[in-house]
């Protein structure tokens, strides 16, 4: 449904959660990414967890706001991603390669 709806308003940036209902947010940019979609993805989940959020920057997404920071997080994460760079809540901490 998400999907659908990003290749058919062709938004400037999507905001997904990991645990949508139907595709999962992570399908969703999975499928996106190799859309060659212009649509910026950030997400907005519960999961504070370092292997979904490096699976979400993996599939494209430019931001990972966890929803505990939504009323900090979201809005710099959006005009991150606009601007082509990585955001991820602070009290997220990104596993080291």
């Amino acid at each position: 449904m998400a999907l659908d709806a990003v290749l058919r308003l062709d938004p400037d940036v999507a905001v997904l959660d990991i645990g949508m209902p139907g595709l999962d947010g992570l399908g969703a940019a999975r499928e996106l990414q190799h859309t060659c979609c212009r649509t910026k993805i950030v997400f907005l989940t519960l999961y504070d967890d370092n292997d979904y959020i490096n699976a979400a920057l993996n599939n494209g997404a430019l931001g990972y706001v966890l929803k505990s920071c939504l009323n900090s997080d979201l809005i710099p994460a959006i005009e991150h991603a606009l601007a082509g760079h990585v955001f991820v809540s602070s009290h997220s901490v990104i596993a080291e390669s």
